[in-house]
């Protein structure tokens, strides 16, 4: 097998509410982002962030900082896509951070776009702002294998 290579798949621009504070708790700073829309878009498929999903974030005693979104997405014919978004960042020696990925998982159902069903994906998170409000633009990549060259 080939070494792998990352498609494009589609941007998320989502936007955000405030987010507020839950407190200290035993693993660490818990804090929630309410999701309260946005739009997508990649080839052959488009729509928008459904409101109501939540990003779930930790901040460890360490400085590493978790996120844990759950949301749904709907395509402009109609279909609903529950997307899991999961990430993890620590800071590196000179205590910055690098960039956020994340592993994301779709589940959507059979027909049209069930190709994002299962594979392995990667997303790339960046803040944002959307008509002055917080959001985040989130890319996502789709993992898969080269083809043998010839011979091998």
């Amino acid at each position: 097998m080939g070494a792998p290579q990352l498609p494009f798949v589609f941007e998320e621009q989502v936007t955000l509410a405030a987010d507020f504070s839950v407190g200290e708790t035993p693993i660490g700073k818990r804090n929630i982002v309410p999701i309260t829309g946005g739009t997508f878009e990649g080839p052959g498929i488009r729509g928008k962030i459904m409101p109501g999903g939540w990003d779930w974030q930790l901040t460890h005693p360490s400085g590493c900082f978790d996120l844990h979104a759950d949301y749904m997405i709907q395509t402009d014919d109609g279909v609903i896509i529950h997307v899991i978004n999961q990430g993890m960042i620590c800071p590196n020696s000179s205590g910055k951070h690098d960039a956020l990925f994340t592993s994301p998982a779709f589940e959507a159902p059979k027909g049209k776009y069930d190709w994002l069903n299962g594979g392995v994906y990667v997303g790339t998170v960046d803040g944002m702002k959307i008509d002055g409000k917080p959001a985040v633009r989130i890319r996502f990549f789709k993992a898969y294998a080269d083809q043998p060259s010839p011979g091998h």
